[in-house]
C-alpha cells in the first residue's frame, strides 16, 4: 500500500510539473488580445446563431397564430414571455441578443469587439474610431450604412435602384473581414428572352444603330434567344485606416465575353468579362475622392452626387441600355471634390477609342511590314492625286487582335459639376476629346501627323415631380466627336480631303419618367434621340466624300437583296417597361421584368439615280423578358 501511495505521488509530481510548464509556455507565446478577439469573435457567432433561432421562433409563432385566428399583438406578448426564460434582469432575447433585424442572415451588423481587443495591433478585427462595429464605418451615408432596421436592399423608390442597375452591394453587411478589410458580395443570376422583329443575331445586347434596312433579308425575320449571359457578381472590399479615411476597392463581372469558341449549339460556353474593376480612396473631412480603374464614365447621369455605384442608369433590361443615353465604360483617373455632399466637382481623364467612318472612301491603304490599315482619299475640289490616311491598327499583345484601335494621342477629358438639392440632382458637363491620324500626300514618301480637338457639352437631372412615387430623369450632350458616348455608336469622325480626321456633329439626349405605384413595383417610360450631322467635301471628280453625303444612289434600300450604303443620320426610340419585385427572405429576393422598345432609323437623303430624292428609313421592335434571383438581398 505504501508503495502505490508513492507511486501516485510521483506521478501526480510529474503531472503537475508538466501543468507547470504548459501554463508558463502558454503565457509566454500567447497574447491576451488574441484570446480576447477569438472570444469576442466566438460570442459574435453565437449572437447571430441565437438571433437567427429566435427570429425561426417567432415565424413560427406568427404562423401558429395565422391559423388560430389569434392577433399578431398577443403572439408577440407572447413571444416576450418564452424568450425571456433563462435571461438575467428581465430582459427579452431580442434585447438581450441586440436590436438585429428580423433576417439576420442577411442583414446582421456584425458587434463591436472589446475595447481591449480593439486597440491590440495586428488582431484581425480592428476598430479605428468611436462606431458601432469593428470596421469604423461612422462616416457612411444613411443610404449605405448597415444598421439593424428591417429596410429591404430591394429599395425600388429610386429613380435608378442600384439592385436593378448595378447589383445593390453597398446596402448589404460584410459576409467576412479578411484582417482590416471588410468583404461584400453582391450581384444576381438572370435568364432573358429576347424577341426582336428584325434578326440582329445578337444576344442580350441589341446593337441599336444596326437595325437592316429592307434590301437585307434580315429584315423583317423575327429572332428569339434565351441568355444569362448577363448574370453577373461583385465583390466590394472595404477598409478604413482611420475614422476619416475610407478606402474600397471594387469588382464586377458577368458573362457577356465571347470567345473564339463559344457558341449556342451544343455548350454556350460564353466567357466572363469585367464590368468594372477599380479602387477609391476618400477623405471625409477633406471631400476629396479618387477612383483609379475601370468605372462608368463621368459624362454618364448621376442620380446623387458623383460617387461611383451611384450613376442614373435606366432600370432596363437590354444590356446595351437604350437610344439617347451617354455612357462608356472604361479605365479611367478621376479625382472629385464635394462641399458637404451637396455640391460636387469633378475631373476625369479616360481610356480613348474612336469610331471613323470611311464608307465613301472604298479603296484601302495598307503599306507593306505595317500593322496600320487605312483608306485611300480621293483629291478635293481643285486639289490632285490621291492621298492615304492611316488612323488605326490591329489589337496587339493583351488587347483583341480582332478589333482596330484607333491611334489617339492623349485621353478624353470629362469636367462636371454637380448639385444635390431639396428639388433633385442637377449637373452640367464639358467633354474634351483629340483625334489623331496619319497621311500620306501625293507625290510624297514621309507621312504627316494631324491632330484634331473634338468635344462637347451636357448636362442631367434627376427631380421628383411633385411626390416621391413620380420622377423625371433626362441628359443631353451635344457636340463634335461624341458619338461613341452614344449606345447607337454613331461615327466620331470621318476624313477630309488631305487625309486628317474631322469630327462629326452630334447630340444625344434622353428623357424618362420613372414609377412607383407600389414598394414592390417599378414602372419606367424613356424616349430617346441620336442624329448626326454632316461632315463632307466635294472631290476633284464631283462626288461627295464623308459623312452625310446627299448624293449617294439608295434606290436599293427598299429592294431586297438591293445595293445600300446609306449613312444613319438619326435614331429615335420609345421604351417601356417595369419590374415586379414578388419574392424575398432569408433565401434571397426574386425579381421579373418586362420590356418593350421601338426603335425608328432614318438616314441621309439620296437618289434613286434619275434626280429623284430617297429617304430610307427602318424600324425595329425588341422585346424583354427578364427574371433574376439574388441570393445576397
Amino acid at each position: 500500500m505504501n508503495t502505490a501511495a508513492s507511486e501516485n505521488s510521483v506521478s501526480k509530481t510529474k503531472l503537475d510539473t508538466k501543468l507547470l510548464v504548459g501554463t508558463l509556455l502558454f503565457c509566454l507565446f500567447n497574447k491576451p488580445a488574441l484570446a480576447l478577439a477569438d472570444d469576442a469573435q466566438e460570442l459574435a457567432a453565437i449572437k447571430a446563431q441565437m438571433r437567427q433561432l429566435a427570429a425561426q421562433v417567432e415565424a413560427i409563432e406568427q404562423r401558429q397564430a395565422k391559423r388560430q385566428g389569434l392577433k399578431k399583438t398577443q403572439t408577440a406578448l407572447a413571444g416576450k414571455g418564452r424568450h425571456n426564460t433563462g435571461l438575467a434582469g428581465g430582459k427579452t432575447a431580442t434585447a438581450a441578443l441586440g436590436s438585429g433585424p428580423a433576417d439576420p442572415a442577411i442583414r446582421f451588423s456584425p458587434d463591436t469587439p472589446p475595447a481591449s481587443v480593439a486597440q491590440a495591433g495586428g488582431l484581425p478585427l480592428r476598430s479605428h474610431g468611436s462606431g458601432t462595429n469593428p470596421f469604423g464605418f461612422e462616416w457612411l451615408p444613411a443610404s449605405q450604412e448597415v444598421v439593424g432596421h428591417p429596410r429591404s436592399a430591394m429599395d425600388l423608390a429610386s429613380s435608378s435602384p442600384s439592385s436593378i442597375t448595378q447589383t445593390s452591394v453597398d446596402h448589404l453587411p460584410p459576409v467576412f473581414t479578411i484582417g482590416g478589410i471588410s468583404v461584400k458580395l453582391g450581384g444576381f443570376v438572370e435568364l432573358s428572352n429576347i424577341a426582336r422583329d428584325s434578326n440582329m443575331t445578337a444576344g442580350p445586347a441589341t446593337a441599336w444603330g444596326s437595325f437592316p434596312y429592307a434590301n437585307n433579308p434580315n429584315h423583317g425575320l423575327s429572332e428569339e434567344r434565351i441568355s444569362a449571359q448577363l448574370s453577373r457578381m461583385s465583390v466590394l472590399m472595404e477598409a478604413n485606416p482611420r475614422k476619416d479615411i475610407r478606402l474600397q476597392a471594387y469588382i464586377e463581372t458577368d458573362f457577356g465575353g465571347a470567345a473564339g469558341t463559344s457558341n449556342s449549339v451544343q455548350i454556350s460556353g460564353y466567357t466572363p468579362r469585367m464590368r468594372q474593376g477599380y479602387f477609391t480612396f476618400t477623405q471625409k473631412d477633406w471631400g476629396f475622392h479618387l477612383l483609379m480603374g475601370q468605372a462608368w464614365s463621368l459624362v454618364t447621369n448621376y442620380s446623387k452626387g458623383l460617387l461611383p455605384r451611384q450613376e442614373q442608369l435606366p432600370a432596363v433590361t437590354d444590356n446595351n441600355q437604350i437610344p439617347g443615353i451617354a455612357f462608356t465604360r472604361v479605365p479611367q483617373i478621376r479625382i472629385g471634390k464635394d462641399w458637404h455632399e451637396k455640391y460636387w466637382l469633378g475631373l476625369s481623364i479616360e481610356d480613348p477609342q474612336g469610331t471613323v467612318d470611311a464608307s465613301t472612301f472604298s479603296k484601302s491603304c495598307s503599306p507593306n511590314g505595317s500593322s496600320f490599315s487605312g483608306s485611300s482619299v480621293p483629291a478635293g475640289y481643285g486639289q490632285s492625286g490621291t492621298s492615304c490616311a492611316y488612323y488605326q491598327n490591329s489589337g496587339g499583345v493583351l488587347l483583341n487582335s480582332g478589333t482596330h484601335y484607333t491611334d489617339n494621342p492623349a485621353p478624353d477629358i470629362v469636367l462636371k459639376a454637380a448639385a444635390d438639392t431639396s428639388f433633385g440632382h442637377y449637373e452640367v458637363f464639358g467633354l474634351g476629346r483629340w483625334f489623331r491620324s496619319l497621311s500620306l500626300m501625293p507625290g510624297e514618301s514621309t507621312t504627316r501627323k494631324h491632330t484634331h480637338f473634338g468635344g462637347g457639352v451636357g448636362a442631367g437631372l434627376t427631380t421628383p415631380l411633385g411626390t416621391k412615387k413620380l420622377q423625371l430623369a433626362g441628359n443631353i450632350l451635344a457636340g463634335e466627336g461624341v458619338g461613341r458616348y452614344g449606345p447607337s455608336l454613331l461615327p466620331d469622325t470621318t476624313l477630309n480631303s488631305r487625309g486628317q480626321l474631322t469630327p462629326v456633329p452630334e447630340i444625344i439626349g434622353s428623357l424618362g419618367l420613372i414609377g412607383h405605384p407600389s414598394k414592390s413595383v417599378l414602372l419606367y417610360t424613356y424616349g430617346g434621340v441620336e442624329t448626326a450631322g454632316r461632315k463632307s467635301y466635294m472631290g476633284n471628280d464631283g462626288h461627295q466624300y464623308g459623312y452625310g453625303v446627299s448624293d449617294l444612289n439608295l434606290s436599293g434600300c427598299s429592294i431586297e437583296f438591293g445595293s445600300c450604303n446609306a449613312q444613319t443620320h438619326t435614331l429615335a426610340s420609345l421604351t417601356a417597361g417595369g419590374w415586379w419585385h414578388f419574392m424575398e427572405g432569408h433565401y434571397g429576393s426574386m425579381m421579373a421584368g418586362l420590356q418593350y422598345t421601338y426603335i425608328r432609323k432614318f438616314a441621309f437623303k439620296g437618289n434613286d439615280g434619275f434626280g429623284n430624292s430617297v429617304s430610307p428609313t427602318t424600324f425595329g421592335n425588341t422585346v424583354y423578358v427578364t427574371f433574376r434571383y439574388f441570393p445576397f438581398q
